[in-house]
């Protein structure tokens, strides 16, 4: 009795969920290869504490399934996607019709139906982008191949689901030509109407809803679930219909903090227990068997990865490609987890009349072993040859400008345009340093000083505790002030009576004009904090303007040594270099411009992308002594923490990485801050 209750079962998954990936993890298996094994072992073929048929496992295991699709369809970058349209089509149709006939071939080979194999083909021939942390940390994003391979997700992930809603389609019943075009048909009105409806339909919602974001989380929940339902009622697979949802709220969301609530819920909860469901659903006896006649896994797997092979040799010779470019595409296209994954069990779970499934044990147990092969192979192949795709974007940003320069506004007077740096105050045991940092910056600029107290606003404003909170600030601004006149700036305190803390930061910055944010360093503690994001968290997502968050354990005038990581050749790279210049100009300090390489990266790049950064640091109007160290290694947080250790100050870029699948990766950034001893400063670009 207690094994079928469903708060038993949701609590195990509960466990499973908080303990597994993390230990994969540290044995370098991705986190989702544990959740599968979990489910194995808590399953039929285990212990069997969890039943994959429970109402509870269907349940959570159905909205992980579709909620898998929709963040796939929320993580296409349809901005890069334009850039590159033509041939983003034109590799996503490669990349999607040579494995399709490599797929129909094999299950042709092996004595499927016409409509399993082209359902084979189909699994074939969509692609996650799993390895896309790894060319975002190597600083390639730009670079036209990536751009071209990220854009033909949205063509591979498209038309597999289209295949899939035709097989299933036909597997179900007696299909004719007309119930085919039945189909179609019904499924091109379905899309328009959720590309277009929702899309206009969450502009508005969010328009009027301004800053409330329980609202706008719920209205991206209610689009997810009625595209769904929506699917199922024109008899189409109700992954399509996610998918579409997550196409149609994309442009919606941006990279609003609702968008990071919404990939949270998925990825902490919903996508887990379908991956472990899907362990559950693995009979080892018959898992075994199939591997035992290894030739339909062998065939499967060796047919993906020669395909995708071969649609990127192709892209290539019709693009002009270089070899690492070529293999940098062929790597990004190869792993196959969340559509495949998702079709695979969809087709799995299809019985007609007959009691025949679309695909038997033996598919599904294949695809499997190819989401676990592809998903190590294909960002191991794009961490090898990735890194040489640095030196081609480097190319095109040798002229970049300065963080101080990218957000004035031309139409305002000279008194507006004044350089201004805001800084909040609230902690009079931190904010000397604090005030100390922004009058460096705003004195090197000739600018001013804006400290800025935020009072938590009530319902009535005659409200004794409101009139107490704003008698403290007035004097936390006048110890401000007296800090800041030590510099010889303009100091002009502010103060401000909001309902978000966050919000009331940002909007007065925006009516300050402000050029820069300086905020000091608080820990997300606790659940809600992980849930909703901190302080910190909401201005980064909502400021106009650079953020530079600090943790400083001296004074920034004593700072003789800056160290500064630099990866690729970015705008935010260029910024970090001239934030770190300043205030060396104003303390006559070192800075050390640290690049960490591939140990595989060849000298010569090494040599040229050296001259490069050094170039770009030389072209400012004060002189400091500025010296670029490369270290060879893959341990990039550990390198920097080494290096940290005898500089004063770190200065850091907050870059925030996700992958399809919705499966947390972890930021260099942020393993370097738990690590890190000395003082650091968190810069962030508006978005």
């Amino acid at each position: 009795m207690l094994i079928n209750s469903p708060i038993i079962a949701f609590t195990i998954l509960l466990i499973v969920i908080f303990t597994i990936p993390p230990l994969f993890e540290r044995l370098k298996l991705p986190g989702l290869v544990g959740l599968l094994v979990a489910g194995v072992i808590l399953g039929n073929s285990g212990l069997k504490l969890l039943n994959s048929d429970s109402e509870t496992i269907k349940l959570l295991s159905e909205i992980g399934k579709i909620y898998l699709m929709f963040v796939a369809g929320l993580e296409i970058d349809l901005e890069q996607f334009h850039k590159t349209k033509n041939r983003s089509i034109g590799f996503g149709f490669l990349t999607f019709i040579v494995p399709m006939i490599a797929g129909i071939a094999i299950g042709r080979l092996f004595n499927f139906g016409w409509n399993s194999s082209v359902l084979i083909g189909s699994l074939l021939a969509s692609h996650t982008l799993l390895a896309y942390p790894i060319v975002s940390r190597l600083g390639v994003v730009t670079n036209e191949a990536v751009t071209v391979t990220i854009g033909a997700t949205i063509f591979t992930d498209t038309g597999a689901l289209l295949v899939l809603a035709v097989c299933v389609g036909i597997h179900g019943g007696e299909f004719t030509a007309l119930s085919l075009a039945t189909l179609l048909g019904g499924l091109a009105i379905y899309s328009v109407i959720v590309l277009f409806g929702f899309d206009w339909a969450g502009k508005e919602f969010f328009k009027r809803t301004g800053d409330e974001q329980s609202n706008q989380f719920l209205f991206i929940l209610l689009a997810l679930f009625l595209a769904s339902v929506g699917a199922q009622l024109i008899g189409v697979e109700k992954i399509v219909g996610a998918f579409l949802a997550g196409l149609a709220v994309n442009d919606v969301l941006g990279r609003s903090p609702v968008k990071e609530k919404v990939e949270f819920i998925g990825s902490a909860l919903f996508i887990p227990c379908f991956f472990i469901d899907m362990g559950l659903l693995i009979d080892i006896p018959a898992f075994i068997k199939t591997l035992s006649s290894i030739g339909l896994t062998a065939a499967i797997v060796i047919g993906l990865i020669g395909s995708k092979f071969i649609a990127a040799y192709l892209a290539k010779l019709f693009y002009r490609y270089n070899n690492a470019e070529l293999l940098t595409m062929w790597s990004l296209s190869l792993p196959q987890v969340a559509a495949t994954l998702a079709a695979a069990l969809v087709a799995y779970q299809t019985v007609n009349s007959a009691n025949e499934r679309l695909i038997n044990n033996a598919v599904l147990n294949s695809v499997i072993v190819l989401m676990l092969v592809t998903a190590i192979l294909g960002p191991v192949i794009t961490a090898r040859f990735a890194s040489s795709l640095t030196t081609s974007q480097a190319d095109s940003t040798s002229e970049l400008p300065t963080w101080s320069s990218n957000y004035q506004d031309d139409l305002l007077d000279d008194n507006h345009n004044k350089f201004t740096v805001v800084v909040p105050i609230y902690n009079p045991q931190t904010q000397r340093y604090l005030l100390e940092m922004a009058a460096l910056l705003a004195s090197h600029e000739s600018g001013k000083l804006v400290p800025l107290a935020i009072t938590k606003g009530h319902i009535q404003m005659d409200n004794p505790q409101l009139k107490t909170a704003l008698i403290q600030n007035r004097q936390r601004l006048n110890s401000a002030t007296e800090i800041s006149k030590e510099f010889d700036i303009e100091v002009a305190p502010a103060i401000r009576i909001d309902d978000d803390i966050a919000l009331g930061i940002s909007r007065a910055s925006r009516e300050q004009d402000a050029n820069l944010l300086v905020l000091g360093w608080s820990q997300n503690i606790g659940l809600r904090a992980r849930v909703f994001g901190n302080i910190i968290d909401s201005i980064f997502w909502s400021s106009h303007c650079p953020v530079a968050v600090t943790r400083l354990l001296g004074s920034p005038t004593e700072f003789k040594k800056i160290l500064v990581p630099v990866g690729d050749l970015t705008s935010e790279t260029v910024g970090a270099i001239r934030f770190a210049q300043i205030l060396s100009n104003a303390n006559q300090a070192e800075i050390i411009l640290l690049h960490i390489r591939n140990p595989k990266t060849s000298q010569i790049q090494v040599e040229v992308f050296e001259s490069k950064v050094l170039d770009i640091a030389s072209k400012n109007k004060f002189k400091v002594n500025t010296n670029i160290k490369t270290v060879k290694g893959n341990d990039i947080p550990r390198i920097i923490t080494q290096e940290a250790s005898n500089a004063d100050l770190v200065v850091l870029r907050s870059v925030r990485h996700r992958t399809a699948g919705g499966l947390a990766v972890s930021e260099v950034t942020t393993q370097v801050i738990k690590q890190l001893k000395t003082s650091f400063v968190l810069l962030g670009e508006p978005n």
